[in-house]
């Protein structure tokens, strides 16, 4: 319970997402802090142990202020459009400190959304980006938001002229600038929505995009209009589950540095594979490496039951529907045998689910003696696992493999 005579705004704290402000009694802002629940967040700083800077903190406080937003991702960037404008005692000294992240677009025909560290952004021409957001405490809090935002405005992070199209263009999150799929003009639109909604100006970009929707309808250009139908709907019902997972205490993880950004290599991996001869007999297996070993008593098999004939991106659905309706432990690095089109079905089921785990893919190449990896190349920690353990990483996929044929033939022998 918070302490008495604490001024609270409208004598209440809602059960809801938001950004709130601590003040002393001369009115000064002492703390800014986003929360998934502005009462259960709020009322913690008087429940409970906390450490000295904590305490003294919260003994000073007199006043509490809050501004209510529409979901967690909101909240985040309001939350460090706040502590830049403010500079609070009790937040770290954003204008000094070079570890933490920030949401840069840049200038070109096609801009790129991109994150970068405050000491890449020290050594660079800051005149190369059109806007920068930031600084944010969470660098996976940034993350998570940026690839909901993605999943309602696809944007780019490659470069025009690609031979190929990039990973997120099979998963539908870039909308082909690496092909040249979209024109500068109507790639630009879309990250104006972007900074719109950046800017926590979503009344305004709601507006935009129903007026929007009404003229592509009076075009008859039926396909636009449904697009942006979706948009609205997936804008106004944001699904940021993945971002309640990491509601972390800023105070506590601002005292120990910057955020940790790395992928356990040495964690779970769970590897998944399909097989079946002409849809007869299909099974999924489901293997899981632990400290870079097999963990056969966490082994799961699959009779396919939904899907007849072959159709591997089917089977690979309800697989991955089926492991991810069980309470099992969630894995650190999802590995798939099969190419761009069975991460991206992987993807689309832990998008259903709100999760945000790093999926891999391991093909075999054109010539089938060399694999192919696929994954987001543009996640630096997810290249440096790639680059660095890949030997774990097909290893996964042969007992994968291994343990499908396994059933598969375990099956089929059942029925002869």
């Amino acid at each position: 319970m918070i302490k008495k005579g604490i001024k609270i705004k409208n004598n209440v704290l809602p059960a809801k997402p938001g950004v709130y402000k601590m003040k002393n009694v001369a009115g000064e802002i002492l703390y800014i802090g986003k929360a998934t629940s502005l009462a259960a967040r709020v009322s913690s700083y008087w429940n409970g142990a906390h450490d000295r800077k904590t305490e003294k903190m919260v003994s000073e406080v007199a006043e509490i202020d809050y501004e209510v937003t529409g979901s967690v991702l909101e909240a985040l960037f309001l939350e460090a459009t706040l502590i830049k404008k403010h500079l609070p005692l009790y937040n770290i000294d954003l204008k000094d400190d070079k570890s933490w992240i920030y949401v840069c677009i840049t200038k070109d025909d096609y801009p790129r959304v991109l994150l970068k560290r405050g000491l890449e952004l020290e050594r660079e021409d800051k005149r190369a980006y059109k806007i920068i957001f930031g600084p944010f405490l969470s660098a996976s809090s940034v993350r998570a938001a940026l690839d909901i935002v993605r999943k309602i405005f696809p944007y780019s992070t490659c470069v025009p002229g690609q031979k190929r199209a990039c990973f997120n263009y099979h998963l539908g999150r870039c909308p082909g600038v690496c092909i040249g799929a979209i024109t500068p003009r109507e790639y630009k639109k879309i990250i104006s929505h972007i900074i719109l909604f950046f800017r926590g100006k979503k009344k305004e970009l709601v507006k935009k995009l129903e007026r929007d929707m009404k003229q592509y309808a009076k075009r008859e250009q039926f396909e636009d209009a449904a697009r942006t139908r979706n948009q609205l709907w997936n804008l106004q019902h944001i699904n940021d589950v993945a971002m309640l997972k990491r509601n972390d205490n800023e105070i506590a993880s601002a005292r120990g540095g910057a955020e940790s950004d790395t992928i356990n290599i040495y964690g779970r991996i769970e590897g998944y594979d399909i097989s079946n001869i002409s849809g007869t007999s299909a099974t999924g297996s489901m293997v899981v490496f632990e400290r870079g070993e097999s963990s056969k008593n966490e082994y799961r098999k699959f009779k396919i039951k939904t899907v007849r004939g072959p159709n591997d991106y089917a089977m690979m659905r309800e697989v991955l529907r089926r492991r991810f309706g069980n309470a099992w432990p969630l894995p650190d690095i999802i590995l798939i045998d099969g190419g761009a089109g069975q991460v991206g079905i992987a993807q689309k089921v832990l998008d259903e689910h709100g999760l945000i785990i790093p999926v891999i893919g391991i093909a075999k190449g054109i010539d089938r003696k060399k694999d192919d990896l696929i994954f987001d190349a543009q996640n630096p920690e997810l290249a440096r696992i790639v680059e660095h353990y890949k030997h774990i990483l097909v290893a996964v996929r042969d007992e994968a493999h291994r343990f499908a044929v396994k059933y598969h033939r375990e099956l089929r022998g059942r029925r002869r």
